[in-house]
């Protein structure tokens, strides 16, 4: 019997061991293995041995994280209060200072997004924020990058999701888009006023050089409002029909 309870209790004895000693990382996993305190390497994928109390791992995670970053009070550079957020894409490339240089790089990680966030944003204007994401999503990505490097942390892309703003502010950008449309109508009206006027002084100039084609353009009027229901028309004749017409009328 107390064979028996020796071989169950060293039984258990090496399942403990082979438990401390032995450890399976997957392909995207890496083990910081540290000895008596001290980072001896990085290990990994595969089986990993480690010799027990003297060396312990920790294990990291080396895919991509998606990180929600929640919504953020901005203050535009035109004093325009918006509610912003956006979504984080990062990944660990050194598991060796993901561990060692900061406590917790993922809190670490998402903590500085925040900031970075209206940090940035709060440099440009209502309309840049509006009209110009990629281009303010590019300046986030490559600001978190530089401030990341040094976790071992690589920030791959940022898209801001959502830019929220209050009622008022609606209803004065609505007003603002409506203005620019009247404006453009204007421009455009004023511009076919003023080829119109261009090309009727051209006609004028080539009827005022050639008096016959003057009078044959109030024939063709004559005959495109003969098919006008009016009872009346008045019709003006011009000066030097009335003078071809009283020279005719004088000669013998």
């Amino acid at each position: 019997m107390g064979l028996q309870l020796g071989f169950v209790a060293l039984l258990l004895l090496l399942i403990a061991l082979a438990g401390a000693t032995l450890r399976i990382l997957r392909e995207y996993e890496r083990g910081v293995v540290f000895q008596l305190g001290r980072f001896w390497q990085v290990k990994g994928p595969g089986l990993i041995l480690l010799i027990p109390v003297i060396q312990q791992m920790v294990r990291v995670d080396l895919r991509t994280v998606v990180l929600d970053v929640p919504a953020q009070d901005v203050i535009t550079r035109d004093n325009v209060s918006v509610k912003v957020n956006a979504v984080l894409y990062f990944r660990v490339l050194d598991p060796q200072k993901a561990i060692i240089q900061v406590e917790d790089f993922f809190m670490a990680t998402s903590q500085l997004a925040q900031t970075t966030l209206r940090a940035v944003l709060g440099k440009h204007e209502l309309d840049e924020l509006l009209a110009e994401r990629e281009r303010l999503n590019t300046d986030i990505q490559q600001v978190l990058d530089a401030q990341t490097d040094a976790w071992g942390i690589k920030v791959a892309n940022v898209e801001i999701k959502h830019v929220d703003l209050n009622e008022s502010m609606v209803r004065a950008i609505a007003k603002q888009a409506e203005a620019e449309r009247e404006r453009r109508a204007k421009v455009i009206h004023a511009e076919g006023e003023l080829q119109a006027s261009e090309k009727l002084m051209q006609a004028a100039e080539m009827l005022g050089r050639q008096p016959g084609a003057m009078q044959l353009r109030y024939m063709q009027t004559l005959s495109s409002i003969a098919g006008d229901k009016s009872s009346t028309i008045v019709f003006p004749l011009p000066i030097e029909l009335l003078k071809g017409m009283a020279d005719l009328s004088s000669k013998p």
